[in-house]
């Protein structure tokens, strides 16, 4: 072989070398990136579905028996679930599913979401919304979760406005 089909074959094996190995480090992230992404994702009971280790879930896969810490902003897309056994401060209780395709504006999911809410209250608490100490709040869908994603669900969340809770609030009666 002379000199210049040497070089030729260097280069070429070392831009396949260098392609394998940004190949290599891309797929490695990605894969990392799924390993953080299960490693906050909440664990939960194959058969029952109820959260047996905490994690950050996305907001859309919320169900009905899940707790919940707290979240700060008005609009969340992940949100910090745990096992109901463990101090939470919310607990999701009821959805409520929107019909239609037109998002029916800010002002009409606000108060048909509270509604639907209230009126499952007193048959999860086990008492009547007026004479409780605990309070309740929906998430609801936006105009863009609506119109992007066709989120149509409302979760009813309650919680105890002055301490945080073990256990389910289901038939609490107070």
């Amino acid at each position: 072989m002379s000199a210049p089909s040497r070089g030729r074959i260097a280069r070429r094996l070392g831009a396949v070398a260098a392609a394998a190995i940004l190949a290599f480090t891309l797929s490695g992230c990605a894969v990392l990136q799924a390993v953080i992404d299960s490693a906050r994702a909440p664990v939960r009971d194959a058969e029952t579905q109820e959260v047996v280790e905490s994690g950050q879930a996305d907001v859309f896969t919320l169900m009905v028996g899940d707790c919940m810490n707290e979240i700060t902003d008005e609009i969340a897309y992940e949100v910090p679930v745990v096992p109901c056994g463990e101090a939470h401060d919310e607990e999701a209780y009821f959805e409520h599913t929107f019909a239609g395709d037109e998002y029916p504006g800010d002002d009409a999911i606000s108060e048909q979401s509270f509604d639907a809410c209230f009126e499952q209250f007193s048959t999860f608490a086990g008492i009547d919304y007026q004479d409780s100490l605990l309070d309740f709040y929906p998430i609801t869908p936006t105009q863009e979760s609506w119109e992007r994603r066709g989120d149509r669900l409302v979760t009813c969340m309650i919680y105890d406005p002055e301490a945080q809770t073990t256990g389910t609030l289901a038939g609490a009666a107070r």
